[in-house]
């Protein structure tokens, strides 16, 4: 084992910014709602954006001030990146829609959302257990099987997008909202992927 009382801070953290994303991803689905004010809620999550990036940048510093890490260095700093750029990407979505100033939205777009949700949720739940990494199995098969389900959401969505449904324009400003909420799926993969490779490493 190579944990020193510091290292808690470094749990503590992940725990924060992971449930500050979550809160991220809760006021995306809140902008889906028909009545939705969606500039006043994209000014909320920019909110939550920038204390992500707080977290990020209190992780680097211990990171760099710290001689005994709970694991690798570098480990370190690609979880703490890879959560704040899926953050980065559900603030994104959110306001590409308000600079485009997209209306009603393919239904197919909630179920994207659906799926950040409950990634969000697991990995909220998965970051207050980094300490014992191998218990995490269960979590990062389901954030992959989730990625996979929203691959053929993301495909099903884009078919609608270009069946004509819809003119030129608007085929762009969905298209680019589309693809950065698949982003953001694909970020939370990638989280998972980096917690399991922790594991295999600490095991």
């Amino acid at each position: 084992m190579r944990f020193s009382p510091r290292d808690n801070a470094f749990f503590d953290l992940f725990a924060a910014s992971a449930s500050n994303l979550r809160e991220g991803v809760r006021l995306l689905s809140e902008a889906l709602a028909s009545d939705a004010d969606r500039a006043e809620i994209a000014v909320r999550l920019k909110e939550v954006e920038h204390q992500g990036d707080e977290h990020t940048h209190e992780i680097v510093r211990r990171v760099n001030s710290t001689f005994v890490t709970p694991f690798d260095r570098e480990d370190i700093y690609r979880l703490s990146g890879a959560l704040d750029d899926v953050l980065d990407d559900v603030e994104a979505a959110l306001d590409l829609m308000v600079l485009y100033r997209v209306g009603d939205l393919p239904s197919g777009v909630g179920d994207l959302v659906d799926v950040l949700d409950r990634a969000a949720e697991l990995t909220a739940g998965a970051m207050p257990r980094l300490q014992t990494p191998s218990d995490l199995t269960d979590y990062w098969i389901e954030v992959n099987r989730l990625e996979n389900q929203a691959d053929q959401d993301y495909r099903r969505l884009l078919a609608r997008i270009f069946s004509g449904e819809y003119d030129a324009l608007t085929v762009h400003k969905l298209k680019d909202v589309v693809d950065t909420l698949e982003s953001a799926v694909d970020g939370f993969e990638t989280v998972a992927n980096i917690v399991e490779q922790i594991a295999i490493k600490e095991s």
